[in-house]
């Protein structure tokens, strides 16, 4: 790699030193430079070619391993991940947002669009009626041109009228949603639960039939209530449930 690649930090910048460092290395992956599976640069090295401390770059590597995008070995060094999505706590965004994120390339291959009717499952979620009519988006997610999971998201079709005629299929669906519907997500609720992965799913997914998967439910509201009921079957091996637990009870206060 070319030692050009690698953008020091500006120090004039309001942004912390690590956080720059942060984003040069994201950079670095999102451009392909380190692929899947490359080693990156020693410590001492990576201090070298930013120009900052250890401390400073430790806390980079430490952000950027706990979220999916390097991984550390004991002994051996820290490689670039395969494409990984990391759930649990964090910001509401778009797929698309969240693997920019992560210095990913988001990709989507739709696989089917249409008008259907609710079923009991998605009138609960979006707080219609069973048979209701609602749009289906059926979609293979991609990280960096690899598969990661297949997404199903139903919406209610009093709230997107036109919606298949539009083609608004193309890029971020909620950036879509705003930009047509005035639809911002404000919230969202997700349930995880443990499945396999089936033989349709599977060839798709470049999976064995019956390989471990994460079924993922989603419903995502704005300010007048849930508009989006979205299953999806993520790879088992490409995505991860990482939580923050604390203590219920406050510390003795100590004794003078």
């Amino acid at each position: 790699m070319s030692e050009a690649s690698f953008q020091q930090p500006d120090r004039r910048r309001p942004e912390p030193l690590w956080y720059q460092v942060e984003e040069a290395i994201r950079a670095i992956v999102k451009s392909g430079e380190w692929a899947t599976g490359d080693q990156i640069p020693a410590e001492d090295r990576l201090c070298a070619l930013f120009g900052v401390s250890r401390i400073t770059l430790r806390h980079a590597l430490r952000n950027l391993e706990e979220a999916g995008l390097l991984r550390r070995e004991h002994g051996r060094g820290t490689f670039v991940r395969s494409t990984t999505l990391v759930a649990g706590t964090r910001e509401l965004t778009s797929f698309t947002q969240e693997m920019g994120n992560m210095g990913v390339v988001a990709g989507s291959r739709l696989l089917d669009c249409g008008l259907t009717t609710a079923n009991a499952a998605a009138a609960g979620a979006l707080e219609i009626e069973e048979g209701d009519p609602v749009v289906r988006i059926r979609r293979l997610r991609l990280g960096n041109s690899e598969p990661i999971g297949i997404q199903t998201a139903q919406l209610s079709a009093v709230r997107v009228p036109g919606f298949l005629d539009a083609g608004l299929l193309q890029g971020s669906l909620y950036e879509a949603l705003e930009r047509h519907y005035g639809i911002v997500p404000v919230a969202a609720r997700e349930n995880y639960r443990v499945g396999a992965v089936g033989a349709a799913d599977a060839e798709l997914l470049d999976l064995p039939v019956g390989s471990p998967a994460f079924v993922v439910e989603r419903i995502t509201t704005d300010e007048r209530g849930p508009f989006e009921f979205t299953v999806s079957i993520m790879r088992g091996d490409r995505y991860e449930i990482r939580s923050t637990l604390r203590a219920g009870r406050a510390p003795s206060t100590p004794r003078s």
